[in-house]
């Protein structure tokens, strides 16, 4: 009877080539992974095969020469960079004696130490509770039987079956607690859309330096590091663009390859905010040599959570790292933006950004001059807080303010219809939609 060990910290990293190719890169990534997760890798192994084995994932030939490293390197751990069965884990334990955790394992572990929020640490436990309730077994088979005897006589249940109803019971709790909290989101949304507020929101690779960008634009303090899902609970703020009234920038997890389903399943209602928004930000390593496959990755997630027919504008980030790229941005056939090269951690850019921000965001931007009485000061308030007012002057025969604004016709029309005989103005379009 073997029992796993509940601590260690040195891995041995194992990347099998299925025929995909980019081995170095990926085992790479699963390096960055494991040193995100908090352990120390003393040794790798890249191996070629056409099938998974379905006893040991790598063949037995392969299986021994891993146990060679373990004991070589006195390794606690064994991370694969790629989904175990349970019985494959099971097995690969037994003959390591020693911790072995699949890629999903290995994502979940990182989030649930990332987890700060109510919200973020519900959704992680979802996850963690479907991957391990298929993997109770292990190596205790001494839990399958059913106790007898005096004292012994159990409630007609198997251990490991008490444990399934366990799971299961909690499971059911936290989708209940998760939909209270998706409600919550729901009526900020809707709130949001109420008072016309446009949403962009940041979607990219892990560690595309999306939490950066977000820092520089709203001079936020969300926790920005070099290293693989160094965000995981959404942030909203803020920010100003220069003709155009409050909008909300969201900050979310990033994706990588691969994504544990149960992962995408529990963290549904934060994605929801990619959903919903007007605009997504494409947040892009432009010096990264894997940008075209993290790029596809980001894509295919996005179609899987039903996100891939919203407005997007790519992000090409660290143009400071190379002498080639410059800020600039790029436009199709019709003029309309479709790229933007900057530099978040320079401050490269930002301007051109917020522009072209603005520009896919304004669904007719007019220019007018509004007539208000001195008696209607709440309606001077408003524009204030809009921050749409170019010019503030008296009115001709001193009786109201004059001011030139530059707004949205929507939050035009919702000032009219609050106020129809408090203001009095004629306007023209500036800007018409794409």
């Amino acid at each position: 009877m073997f029992e796993r060990p509940q601590v260690g910290e040195r891995a041995i990293l194992i990347h099998v080539d299925f025929g995909e190719g980019d081995s170095q890169s990926r085992l790479q990534e699963l390096l960055e992974l494991s040193t995100s997760a908090g352990a120390e890798p003393v040794d790798s192994i890249i191996t070629s095969r056409k099938s998974p084995d379905a006893k040991y994932f790598v063949g037995t030939g392969k299986a021994d020469e891993i146990l060679d490293l373990i004991k070589m390197h006195e390794a606690e751990l064994v991370i694969f960079n790629h989904a175990l069965s349970p019985s494959q884990e099971r097995n690969l334990e037994k003959k390591f004696e020693c911790r072995v955790v699949s890629r999903t394992g290995l994502i979940l572990d990182i989030f649930s130490q990332r987890a700060q929020s109510f919200e973020g640490k519900l959704q992680v436990e979802l996850a963690q509770l479907r991957h391990i309730s298929t993997r109770l077994i292990r190596g205790w088979t001494h839990l399958e039987r059913q106790k007898g005897g005096i004292g012994l006589r159990g409630p007609g249940e198997t251990q490991l079956e008490t444990d399934r109803r366990l799971l299961g019971d909690r499971i059911k709790l936290l989708k209940q607690r998760l939909v209270k909290v998706r409600n919550q989101r729901g009526q900020g949304r809707q709130s949001r859309k109420k008072a016309e507020i446009p949403t962009v929101s940041l979607v990219g690779y892990t560690n595309a330096g999306k939490s950066t960008l977000f820092n520089q634009l709203t001079t936020a303090t969300v926790y920005a590091e070099d290293q693989l899902f160094a965000t995981l609970d959404p942030t909203l703020r803020k920010i100003s663009l220069p003709k155009h009234p409050t909008v909300i920038l969201v900050d979310t997890v990033g994706f990588i390859r691969e994504l544990p389903h149960d992962l995408v399943d529990a963290f549904r209602s934060t994605l929801q905010e990619t959903i919903e928004a007007d605009l997504l930000l494409h947040v892009i390593d432009s010096v990264n040599p894997e940008k075209d496959s993290h790029i596809h990755e980001v894509k295919k997630v996005l179609t899987e959570i039903g996100a891939d027919d919203v407005a997007m504008l790519e992000v090409y980030n660290k143009i400071d790292l190379s002498e080639k790229s410059q800020v600039r941005v790029d436009r199709d056939d019709q003029g309309k933006p479709v790229r933007v090269w900057i530099s978040a951690h320079k401050k490269l850019g930002l301007g051109e950004l917020l522009n072209v921000i603005e520009e896919c965001l304004s669904d007719d931007i007019v220019m007018t001059t509004l007539n208000v009485d001195f008696t209607q000061g709440q309606i001077r308030s408003q524009l204030f807080r809009e921050k749409c007012i170019n010019v503030e002057r008296l009115n001709d025969d001193s009786t109201g303010w004059c001011f030139e604004v530059t707004m949205l016709r929507s939050t035009l029309h919702g000032l009219l219809k609050q106020y129809p005989d408090a203001i009095s103005t004629e306007y023209e379009v500036i800007k018409e939609p794409w």
